[in-house]
């Protein structure tokens, strides 16, 4: 699955271990959903959409 969040880190300047704190995971994780070698859970998808403001499906894209 393709995501956005690299994209939406940089735009507001944040780093990955920010990232990690906000969504309370580790940075390896938010390394690992950027480079899409990991989907998250549908939990973690909905907290991801919440410290971005935007619906998931502007955030993860199909392949």
């Amino acid at each position: 699955m393709n995501n956005r969040l690299k994209v939406l880190r940089a735009e507001r300047n944040w780093s990955q271990a920010e990232l990690a704190d906000r969504l309370g995971v580790s940075r390896q994780t938010v390394n690992a959903l950027e480079t899409g070698r990991y989907d998250p859970s549908l939990p973690l998808a909905f907290r991801i959409a919440r410290v971005f403001e935007q619906p998931i499906e502007s955030i993860f894209l199909e392949d």
